[in-house]
């Protein structure tokens, strides 16, 4: 049974996107308390209005503290979860020396479970509460981070991936298994409760053009659910797919040809594009997932943020874990910033917390429900302590407006800033 709740602190909102006004901050508003009834945001205002709204709810005083949508974390690999921080290699070697071994662990289901509940002890911790995951080519993969999401009562999205050349022997399935294991997940999860299904194909070199149409043919006998792939990634992968599609006229139209192109797909990465790609990417209103943390990590490149935002693409935010070095959306925000500022575009503390939420939550097709606090959306929050640490708390008192406040926390924040976290109305 779900109580009613009122929270008291800085509560934002956003009214629409940062990116697009010259004052970034002029897209929020801050409230002093919201109120929680059934799960949902039953209203915002003062904290008298919220009483009168709901007389018998228990008062959660948070002072100074930030109130925030939680985050939305739109592209990881929660198998990789015990490989994160590997040394040395980039993407193709990267897959090969650790992913592909770790990945063979996953038809085992109680390591698959293992794993599935280590991974959302540590995002929540970190203040993410919805997630869209890779999983492994097994099935029992899938299961696992469904059942252990579904226990906490969490909105995520994930898939089998999809996988039938160029992987070692135990990690490739076949045209045929692809698309009807697919197919029976999709069938067994989509749509349950809080779970979405993604189509999975890793991306065009490991799935022959076969493989790839019957992807896309699921696709589009089950259109609600997103595809999600990786697109674009590094410089010597794109050279690869070239060599496999030589009639394809760049790297996306290898999904373009496939019928895995849409309103609902998910193109990881997403940085050396050429200029028919993203037009195709933008008419079709997908997704780029931008993943900071990962494409320094492994060496792939700088996402032009400001560029793809201001000719409308549709951008999230992600850590690509166990690509991407942390499984902390705070971490991701400030490399966001880092990426912003080599390609002569920093990103104001809004657009930061705007792509963790909204702007993420958007990229799913699920900013209806999550990303933002308004009344009717899903009560999935994150507290912010803006003085976590003894280092971030000097720099926040010497700030003149709640934005300079919280930018030491984006910038040098960790799991310590992370004071509650609530999921679907309920304190986790």
């Amino acid at each position: 049974m779900q109580c009613d709740f009122i929270l008291r602190g800085h509560v934002l909102s956003f009214q629409g996107s940062p990116f697009a006004s010259a004052q970034p901050e002029a897209a929020t508003r801050l409230y002093e308390a919201m109120a929680i009834s059934d799960g949902k945001v039953a209203g915002l205002g003062t904290l008298a209005e919220m009483q009168a709204l709901l007389p018998q709810a228990d008062v959660i005083d948070h002072d100074t503290k930030l109130i925030l949508a939680g985050f939305v974390d739109a592209h990881v690999h929660f198998p990789q979860t015990a490989i994160i921080a590997s040394w040395g290699k980039r993407l193709i070697d990267w897959l090969n020396s650790y992913t592909f071994p770790e990945e063979m662990r996953f038809g085992d289901p109680g390591y698959a479970a293992e794993i599935a509940n280590r991974y959302l002890d540590l995002t929540t911790a970190n203040g993410t509460t919805t997630t869209c995951s890779f999983c492994t080519i097994h099935p029992e993969s899938v299961d696992a981070f469904f059942t252990a999401a579904q226990a906490r009562g969490q909105r995520v999205a994930a898939g089998k991936t999809c996988m039938d050349r160029n992987a070692p022997e135990g990690l490739r399935d076949t045209v045929q298994s692809a698309y009807d294991d697919s197919k029976a997940l999709i069938e067994r999860w989509h749509g349950v409760d809080r779970l979405e299904y993604a189509i999975t194909p890793r991306f065009s070199p490991t799935s022959t053009p076969d493989q790839l149409a019957a992807l896309g043919a699921l696709w589009a006998e089950h259109p609600d659910c997103l595809m999600q792939t990786h697109l674009s990634e590094q410089v010597d992968e794109i050279e690869w797919v070239k060599s496999l599609f030589p009639q394809a006229r760049d790297y996306l139209d290898t999904y373009e040809e496939f019928g895995l192109l849409g309103a609902r797909g998910l193109y990881g990465h997403a940085i050396h594009l050429e200029e028919r790609e993203r037009h195709r990417l933008r008419d079709f209103g997908a997704a780029l997932i931008h993943c900071p943390t990962s494409n320094t990590f492994i060496g792939s490149g700088l996402f032009d943020m400001g560029g793809l935002m201001a000719e409308g693409q549709r951008i999230g935010l992600a850590t690509d874990t166990g690509g991407g070095s942390s499984f902390s959306m705070l971490r991701t925000m400030a490399a966001a910033y880092e990426v912003g500022q080599l390609r002569g575009r920093p990103l104001h503390a809004a657009e930061l917390i705007w792509l963790a939420t909204q702007g993420s939550a958007r990229a799913l097709r699920m900013e209806d429900k999550i990303g933002n606090i308004a009344p009717g959306m899903e009560a999935d929050l994150v507290v912010l302590d803006l003085a976590s640490t003894p280092a971030i708390a000097q720099r926040a008192a010497r700030a003149e407006d709640l934005w300079e406040a919280v930018f030491p926390t984006l910038m040098m924040g960790d799991d310590r800033a992370i004071t509650e976290v609530w999921i679907n109305g309920q304190c986790v």
